[in-house]
C-alpha cells in the first residue's frame, strides 16, 4: 500500500510577549477549518520545553529550578536538547508520518537564539546538537513573530519571570538580534507583531495559505523533505 502524505510542521518562534501563546490558540482554532489540512489529518499542540512526559519534567529544572539546582550554560544547551529529542522521536515524527499536522511553540530556533546569541555558546556546536536532537527534522513554516523588545517587556508587564526571563534586559536584547538574524538566514516568515492582536492573526493565516496552500507529495520515509 502506498503512503500517505506527510503531514506538516508549524512552528511559532520569538523573543517572550510576542503574543506566541495568542496566535498559537488562534491557529489552533483556525487551521482545521481552513482548508489547508487534507481529510482525516488531526491537529497535535504542543510546545517546548514541555511537550512530552520527560519535557515537562525538564521545563521545570529549566526554567523554574529549586535552589542549587540551576543548570549553568552548557547543562541548559544539554537539558534543552534532551527535551527536543524526545519531543521529536515520541511526539512530533510519529504524528507527521500518519499525515497529522503539528502546531509547536518554539523549537529549534530557539535554542539557537537563546543558548547562542543570549548565551554566547557557539552556534557550530548548537547545530550540531540539533542534528543529534532532531535527526534533520525542520519544520515546513516557521513563523516568526517580530516585536521591540520595549514592547516585549511592557506586555510581560509585573507577571513574575520565569529563569530565562530574568536573566536581564541585556541578554534579552542578545536574544531579540538572535532571532531576526535567524529568520534572514533561514528564511522564516516575519509576522509584525507589535499589532492588535487581530491583525497579527490575519498575518499568520496569511503566511499559512501561502507557505502551505499547496498539496504535499507522498513521502514515503515520512521524513522531513
Amino acid at each position: 500500500m502506498a503512503a500517505g502524505p506527510r503531514g506538516r510542521f508549524v512552528v511559532l518562534e520569538g523573543i517572550d510577549g510576542c503574543g506566541k501563546s495568542t496566535q498559537h490558540e488562534a491557529l489552533s482554532a483556525w487551521l482545521p477549518g481552513s482548508g489547508l489540512m487534507p481529510p482525516g489529518a488531526e491537529l497535535l499542540l504542543t510546545r517546548e520545553p514541555g511537550g512530552t512526559a520527560l519535557g515537562q519534567a525538564l521545563r521545570q529544572l529549566l526554567l523554574h529550578p529549586p535552589g542549587a539546582a540551576a543548570p549553568q550554560a552548557t547543562a541548559e544547551l544539554l537539558l534543552y536538547a534532551a527535551d527536543r529529542a524526545q519531543h521529536v522521536e515520541q511526539v512530533i515524527r510519529p504524528a507527521l508520518a500518519a499525515g497529522h499536522w503539528v502546531l509547536s511553540d518554539r523549537f529549534s530556533g530557539s535554542t539557537a537564539a537563546y543558548q547562542g546569541y543570549g548565551r554566547g555558546l557557539p552556534l557550530p556546536l548548537i547545530e550540531q546538537l540539533e542534528q543529534i536532537a532532531t535527526g534533520g527534522l525542520q519544520p515546513d513554516l516557521t513563523l516568526w513573530l517580530a516585536v521591540p523588545l520595549a514592547v516585549s517587556l511592557q506586555r510581560r508587564g509585573h507577571r513574575p519571570a520565569d529563569r530565562i526571563e530574568a536573566s536581564g534586559e541585556a541578554f534579552l536584547a542578545r536574544v531579540a538580534v538572535g532571532f531576526a538574524e535567524l529568520a534572514e538566514l533561514h528564511g522564516w516568515q516575519r509576522i509584525d507583531a507589535d499589532q492588535p492582536a487581530a491583525q497579527v492573526t490575519a498575518q499568520v493565516m496569511a503566511a499559512c495559505q501561502r507557505a502551505l496552500g499547496h498539496t504535499l507529495a507522498p513521502d514515503p520515509a515520512g521524513g522531513s523533505r
